[in-house]
């Protein structure tokens, strides 16, 4: 038995393993083989219904551009948010090289520079307007009346009068979502802030201020699409000042550029060999292909999700490394995962966190066992998990209580059991645990 392997686990032979590895690689790409056989193969059709894209990499390779996401980050990228993160960057390491204790202040202004330049002087307004009533609103230390705060700012997002009068401020309708895509990233902020202030004892307020409620809102490496970072987090990061050395900066930039660079060109790789969104959209390939391709789309399908958020999520958390502060772990590969619990938690690490940071509270962790025997409490979480259901799925356009109850119930049953497995894996919450069960 290996040293090691938990009790009662023995390790699989090595030819096993190497058998085992030879099978998942090798399917995966005869899957993929089996895809691009039947992009090839329906690749005039696609293009005269979707419009392919003329590649000007990989060979000159057609290139399915039917991904929004990817295409529209990718596009604002080349345009204008990356110089805009580079002169973060720059700010940033002048920043801990001369006046560390300035960093945040500075880096706000940066950030607000950066959004009135992107956004306009009207996007700008409407960000500083929100943030303001959140604010405002957290001052009266009610939760509730915060979750509703942030539920009625997303909703703004959805009316028709202020949809047409935002379209208007901008040329193309890229503008407008670029608009429309922050407010939405931003309402998660304000909301975290707002609960902070809310759960935090007077004292600690002034740690709590409207000007680090700015600088958390407009730090530009997480300002248009995230990841998500609890304010606590962000806050008592920036705060330490760590020892900077100039040339393990350089050697991270360098590094991460690369592994970046690798990861885009991988992306870019699969939807030029992979026509994967067009044919998912089309029927008559989709009632014609084998089933081996059949599972290629699907493998394809979540891998290059997962390979296109290493390159999203990879580029602020590469930032953030530069700027002292530990981001989120970035997605592990879906082919690892063995549970779908494990996949959730792993994927996007950031929206993770902040989940179970708002459904918990400022509930202290060592007493957690005593605390969810109250039903006042249990209640009390249950009503965060169903607001937190609620501003989600407003952020995504529409409330489907479908889904709402669906989630509601699943939050019911598994928050509380997973606060409190966390906490009885230490040996003072699970003496107070033993306690109450005790009746001692």
């Amino acid at each position: 038995m290996d040293g090691g392997a938990a009790p009662g686990l023995v390790m699989l032979p090595a030819w096993e393993m190497a058998a085992y590895l030879f099978l998942t690689v090798g399917s995966h790409f005869y899957s993929f083989y089996e895809v691009h056989r039947v992009s090839q193969k329906y690749e005039g059709e696609i293009d005269r219904n979707f419009g392919l894209e003329q590649g000007t990499l990989f060979w000159g390779l057609k290139k399915d551009s039917l991904d929004f996401e990817w295409s529209y980050w990718v596009e604002w990228g080349r345009e204008r948010i990356l110089l805009l993160l580079a002169g973060h960057l720059l700010v940033s390491q002048m920043c801990r090289l001369f006046v560390e204790k300035y960093k945040p202040w500075c880096l706000m202004v940066y950030g607000m520079a950066a959004c009135w330049f992107l956004l306009g002087i009207k996007g700008f307004a409407v960000i500083l307007l929100y943030a303001a009533i959140s604010f405002a609103v957290a001052q009266f230390q009610i939760s509730l009346l915060t979750w509703m705060c942030s539920l009625v700012l997303l909703s703004t997002l959805h009316i028709p009068a202020v949809e047409e009068a935002k379209r208007k401020w901008y040329d193309t309708e890229n503008e407008y979502y670029l608009l429309l895509f922050t407010v939405s990233v931003r309402c998660l902020f304000y909301t975290s802030f707002s609960l902070e202030y809310c759960w935090h004892e007077p004292a600690q307020k002034s740690s709590h201020s409207f000007l680090w409620m700015l600088a958390y809102v407009f730090y530009y490496p997480l300002f248009h699409n995230g990841p998500l970072m609890n304010f606590d987090e962000f806050s008592k990061q920036m705060r330490k000042q760590e020892a900077f050395s100039l040339k393990t900066n350089v050697g991270i930039l360098i590094v991460g550029v690369i592994r970046i660079f690798f990861w885009w060109c991988l992306a870019e790789l699969m939807i030029h060999l992979m026509y994967i969104h067009a044919i998912c959209s089309s029927s008559p390939p989709l009632e014609a292909v084998s089933y081996w391709a059949l599972g290629g789309l699907a493998l394809a399908q979540v891998l290059f999700f997962y390979v296109k958020y290493l390159v999203l999520y990879g580029v602020p958390a590469l930032l953030l490394r530069m700027d002292g502060l530990k981001p989120p772990a970035l997605p592990c590969c879906v082919s690892l995962m063995h549970s779908f619990t494990k996949m959730w938690r792993s994927f996007d690490v950031g929206l993770h966190r902040f989940l179970v940071r708002l459904a918990m509270g400022n509930t202290d962790c060592s007493r957690v066992p005593v605390l969810l025997f109250s039903r006042g409490n249990r209640m009390g979480t249950h009503v965060r998990c169903e607001l937190r259901v609620m501003q989600s799925d407003k952020y995504h356009g529409s409330l489907h209580v479908d889904g709402f109850l669906h989630w509601t119930s699943y939050l019911q049953k598994n928050v509380p059991d997973q606060v409190l497995g966390q906490c009885v894996k230490t040996k003072s919450s699970f003496s107070s645990f033993w306690m109450v069960n005790s009746g001692i």
